[in-house]
């Protein structure tokens, strides 16, 4: 049986395994579309050069040791992380995966080797969007900045521990990328007050300013983009989902690479109306995986029956489509907002958007030196203004690309330099 959050990462891999190329000067980008960009990937050859193999090494934080795990997710035992480690002295970067995603997916792995090649000692680490950080690690309900980066914290303190014998550090540095980057600053913010690890650099790649306006604005591109409108949601789900499986059935065990997805891409020769559809249903699909976890987590009574018993052979069809079919907008408004102000009644909608947003740590990231930005002008998580906004608050300490859509340039040599330059200390900025 294919359990329910495997379906979500299945569809993530294929329409969010994308890189592609950006320089700043003579600047070559085949996909001026910010879709294509988004998802398609160039050829090897103007990538970034990576090592094949690194030394990793795979390890498990505890940080609730004794919490009850309930019988559907019996194959959770423990926040899995990974170290990718130098054998002298080196300064040790933690960094956030994306929405919904692993330590392990392939992009991850590959911002390890970069790092990894630059001279760091890497810890990777799950988004607490995901679901084996939601069982694992949250203390909450996820989605609330300040919270998540407490539960972050917490583990990147146990991570350590884990390791801290195993390698020689000469200082700490953080980074992320999309929401990991988001989670970063707010991570960044908590560490300057508790000084745990005092972070010499924090580099952010391609954040949100607001995580509710972002997050609707990717939601828009399916409501918008299903064919026949939402009433035909479930028919054309079933068909993408059944078409996504048959393409990559015949592909190498691990998931997808950089170049089977282009072949993948180009076998479906989807139009720009289902493309961004696909987008926009990744990101309904990453929230539905974090939502029904935090549901059943917490006991039911959003998708999940309150008090329902689900076991390992329990069928979760019909919570899925109910899942895919639920806003993050939805979750906030309805669950997130109402949990968090019968805690605090003073705290009104206004106030807590507002603490979902870069905005919320402006005075500090605009006055902090040691903290940098990547971004492309085109990304498709950005509304207007946004970009803007970023550039006046980070300033020479910023590196905007004018296309590359969301993420789709992260691997050009050009932005891994300016990145792994950064956070050694050797570019102050530009």
């Amino acid at each position: 049986m294919m359990r329910f959050p495997a379906a979500a990462l299945l569809l993530l891999s294929l329409c969010l395994a994308r890189q592609a190329a950006a320089e700043p000067q003579s600047y070559f980008y085949p996909f001026v579309n910010p879709y294509e960009a988004t998802v398609m990937e160039l050829p090897k050859e103007f990538e970034v050069r990576l090592p094949d193999e690194i030394p990793v090494r795979e390890f498990v934080v505890r940080p609730f040791p004794k919490r009850d795990i309930p019988e559907v997710f019996w194959y959770e035992k423990g926040l899995v992380c990974s170290l990718a480690y130098q054998k002298q002295k080196a300064p040790l970067v933690f960094m956030i995966a994306g929405s919904g995603s692993r330590y392990d997916i392939p992009r991850m792995q590959k911002l390890q080797k970069a790092l990894h090649q630059a001279g760091f000692h890497v810890v990777s680490l799950t988004s607490p969007t995901h679901m084996d950080f939601v069982v694992n690690a949250s203390s909450g309900l996820p989605g609330i900045a300040a919270q998540d980066a407490v539960d972050l914290y917490r583990v990147m303190e146990l991570a350590y521990r884990e390791v801290r014998d195993r390698i020689e550090v000469s200082h700490f540095v953080l980074s992320g990328y999309s929401l990991g980057a988001f989670n970063a600053a707010f991570v960044a913010k908590l560490d300057e007050e508790q000084k745990l690890f005092d972070f010499r650099r924090v580099m952010l790649i391609n954040p949100p300013v607001s995580l509710y306006d972002s997050v609707s604005a990717l939601d828009q591109l399916l409501v918008n983009n299903v064919p026949g409108g939402m009433k035909n949601f479930d028919a054309w789900f079933h068909g993408v989902f059944t078409e996504t499986m048959h393409i990559t059935e015949a592909l190498e065990p691990g998931g997808l690479s950089g170049e089977s997805m282009y072949r993948t891409y180009k076998r479906m020769q989807p139009s720009e109306e289902n493309l961004a559809a696909l987008i926009g249903l990744t990101s309904r699909m990453n929230a539905a995986d974090m939502i029904f976890t935090a549901d059943v987590m917490n006991g039911g009574g959003y998708i999940v029956p309150k008090n329902a018993r689900l076991t390992s052979t329990t069928s979760l069809t019909r919570y899925a489509m109910v899942s895919y079919q639920t806003r993050f907008t939805d979750y906030f408004d309805q669950w997130l907002f109402p949990a968090y102000q019968k805690k605090f009644p003073e705290l009104t909608r206004h106030i807590l958007l507002e603490r979902l947003s870069l905005r919320y740590l402006e005075p500090y990231l605009k006055n902090s030196p040691k903290i940098g930005l990547i971004h492309n002008e085109d990304d498709i998580i950005m509304a207007p203004g946004d970009i803007d906004y970023l550039q006046g608050v980070f300033s020479g300490r910023a590196l905007i690309f004018p296309i590359g859509g969301h993420l789709g340039n992260m691997f050009h040599p050009d932005l891994v330099s300016f990145m792994t330059g950064f956070l050694s200390g050797n570019k102050e900025g530009l």
